[in-house]
Parts: C-alpha cells; structure tokens; sequence
C-alpha cells in the first residue's frame, strides 16, 4: 500500500457551525413563548429545529465538496477537480485573460474567494481561487521551482 502524499495547502470547503442556528433559533424562540406567559411548544420548536440541521448538513456537506481546495507535490484539486501539477507551467505574472476557465466547474471561483490564475503547459489560462490566494500562490511556485 503507497503512503499518502503530504498536503502542502488545504482549505476546508466551509464550516460546521450554521449547523447550531436551527436548535439556537428554536431554544430561543421556545424562550420568548414562555416568557410571553403562554405554553412553549416544545415539540414544535423541536422539530424545527430538527429540521434546520438537517438542511443545514447537506448545506455543509455540499459546501464541503464543492468548495475545498487541497494541494499535494502531484494534484491540485479544487472543489471536485483534479489538475495534475505537472501541467501547471507558471503561477507568478499570469494575466487573467478574458473567459479563462474556473477550475471546479464554476462560472466564477466561488463566493469569498478569489481567484489565482495558473498558466498551464499547453499555453491556456485557468483560474484557480482560494480563501488564501497568497498561501496557494507560494505553494505552487515551490513545487514549480527547479530542485
């Protein structure tokens, strides 16, 4: 069996704590009804919250797969892409040319991130992004340096 490969940059895709607004929102809310002197209906509130976390994992889930970026001295992979390192030509003074492709299959990097224009060996533009496009950036000119 092969070791795995170190990973030189890794950003997770998103966070787990809006997992927690569904039973906060609903504990609250349960709060105010019996404070307001009626009965609290718990069963309700429950299951709201029940609900809210549950949409809340797939969110975290899908968010987790579709924007996490990780870098290994072979693969970059962003979201559910794959590109080899090996044809990564150049990632310092590359220009943005106009419809550059998005690595993950987005039209655009996705939202809080920017993006890190890769020149690849064939000559073409892609776009990678990260949340840290200066640790990405300096990642990858390491691993395109001449040993």
């Amino acid at each position: 069996m092969s070791e795995p490969e170190p990973v030189l940059h890794a950003e997770r895709g998103t966070s787990w704590w809006p997992v927690l607004w569904g039973p906060v929102i609903a504990l609250a809310a349960a709060g105010v009804e019996a404070l307001l002197g009626g009965a609290a209906h718990w069963g309700v509130w429950s299951a709201v919250a029940a609900g809210w976390v549950v949409a809340a994992v797939v969110w975290a889930q899908a968010r987790q797969r579709a924007c996490s970026v990780s870098l290994t001295p072979s693969v970059l992979r962003q979201g559910r892409e794959e590109l080899p390192v090996d044809r990564i030509a150049e990632v310092d003074d590359v220009g943005v040319p106009v419809g550059a492709r998005v690595l993950g299959g987005g039209w655009t990097p996705p939202k809080g991130t920017t993006a890190v224009p890769l020149r690849l060996v064939d000559g073409s533009v892609v776009l990678a992004w990260s949340h840290d496009p200066a640790a990405l950036r300096a990642a990858v000119a390491r691993l395109l340096r001449p040993a």
